[in-house]
């Protein structure tokens, strides 16, 4: 076989791939698109916001830019954890949804996986783990189980956005 087939046929199975950013909240396994992933960081100081849903933990400054912390097992409804000790510190995501950047609170980031486009099955009618399926871009299979892909679009809804929007403007 020449080269520039096996390179052509290379590229189109990276194309049929999908880089996702791995993270846990208690025992499930999510991924996000890799490219709405604008850096993971280790927790920050989070500065509370009077009058905020309950899911918003509050606001951190991140290089000068106040970005709001959705805390998402709160937001999702996922079960409670058990007290961490303040040493095992949890993981922020930052993720650009909609032109807008908003750090998520997860319990830990665990790699970045490459996973077959065609694999992804579309959301599941019923309820997984207490999450409403409209969060669920699909799921896919994994050598640790299944990851259910977020879509971090319809995470928050109108008047939660409108909501972000004036903790914006406050600070």
């Amino acid at each position: 076989m020449d080269q520039a087939y096996l390179s052509e046929r290379t590229e189109q199975a990276e194309s049929d791939q999908m880089q996702l950013v791995g993270f846990t909240i208690g025992k499930e396994t999510f991924g996000v698109d890799i490219l709405m992933v604008q850096e993971i960081i280790r927790s920050a100081p989070i500065t509370a916001v009077p009058n905020s849903p309950d899911f918003i933990e509050g606001v951190i400054n991140l290089r000068g830019s106040i970005i709001p912390v959705i805390d998402l097992r709160k937001r999702l409804n996922l079960y409670k954890k058990k007290a961490m000790p303040e040493s095992q510190a949890t993981w922020i995501l930052i993720i650009n949804v909609d032109d807008r950047v908003t750090g998520f609170i997860v319990d830990s980031v665990t790699k970045v996986l490459k996973i077959q486009i065609s694999t992804i099955e579309p959301p599941p009618d019923i309820v997984v783990a207490g999450l409403k399926s409209q969060y669920i871009r699909g799921v896919c299979e994994i050598d640790t189980g299944l990851l259910i892909l977020l879509d971090f679009s319809r995470i928050l809804q109108g008047k939660e956005i409108k909501k972000l929007k004036e903790i914006d403007h406050e600070n």
